[in-house]
């Protein structure tokens, strides 16, 4: 169907104000475009709040492993990530922290004794932490990967369940 636009006059065939008409396909336009502009912002909240709570599981699994590591690593690590030159590894910005998450892992879990960690060698012997439950060793690594100037993805309960059985 055609639309005649004429101030004030009578549609040509059946002499009905085409204005009317009119008003309708505006509404119609703007209610499609409403709802496609719905649509995007719906898929651009569910992408944030993904990236939100992802970023919040960091958050809350880092805040409990800083409690973790306040009581089984502080005192080797110091608060810092330091640790002790020649005696106890840093944390800070190391191959093995930032590394692969099953190395990292299993230190914790089989300890370790001289080794040698970015061209350093550390000579004291850090036990297993076989006590630890999967939930805390990814809490406290994931702490220790976002914290003393590190910044590496976090390390899951199922990552440490796949190393530890």
């Amino acid at each position: 169907m055609l639309f005649y636009i004429f101030e004030g006059a009578d549609h040509p065939v059946n002499h009905q104000k085409p204005m009317r008409t009119l008003k309708v396909i505006p509404l119609i336009l703007i209610g499609l475009v409403g709802l496609s502009a719905q649509a995007q912002t719906k898929k651009s909240v569910a992408k944030t709040k993904t990236a939100t709570t992802a970023a919040g599981d960091i958050t809350a699994s880092a805040k409990r492993g800083q409690v973790v590591y306040a009581s089984n690593c502080l005192v080797c690590h110091m608060a810092d990530g330091g640790g002790v030159p020649g005696m106890n590894a840093p944390l800070v910005k190391t191959s093995y922290v930032l590394g692969s998450k099953q190395s990292l892992i299993n230190v914790l879990l089989k300890g370790m004794q001289g080794v040698e960690i970015d061209g350093e060698e550390y000579r004291n012997v850090m036990p297993p932490f076989t006590q630890l439950t999967n939930q805390q060793i990814a809490d406290v690594l994931t702490y220790v990967r976002n914290n003393f100037g590190n910044k590496a993805p976090a390390i899951t309960v199922k990552d440490v369940a796949a190393v530890r059985k």
